[in-house]
């Protein structure tokens, strides 16, 4: 998305969904939703997380924020 909102201050959430709104990727558009839930603090998703990190890909290189999610069809055991 960096790149589809070339620097732009997106400073107020319209400015951000409206971009995000915007954007495409291989002719699609996302869908986008503001969410306002607050969520209780201290919860742990440890068994939730092994299998959504089933389908995330980290580069070594890279920050453990930067990943790939893939879909199940095309994930590769690291």
């Amino acid at each position: 998305m960096e790149n589809h909102w070339n620097g732009a201050l997106l400073d107020e959430v319209e400015t951000a969904l409206k971009f995000a709104e915007s954007m495409t990727w291989k002719g699609k558009h996302p869908i986008v939703q503001f969410v306002t839930t607050v969520y209780q603090t201290g919860v742990r998703l440890t068994r939730a997380m092994k299998e959504v990190e089933k389908h995330v890909q980290r580069l070594p290189t890279l920050g453990k924020w930067f990943v790939d999610i893939v879909p199940p069809a095309l994930a590769v055991d690291t």
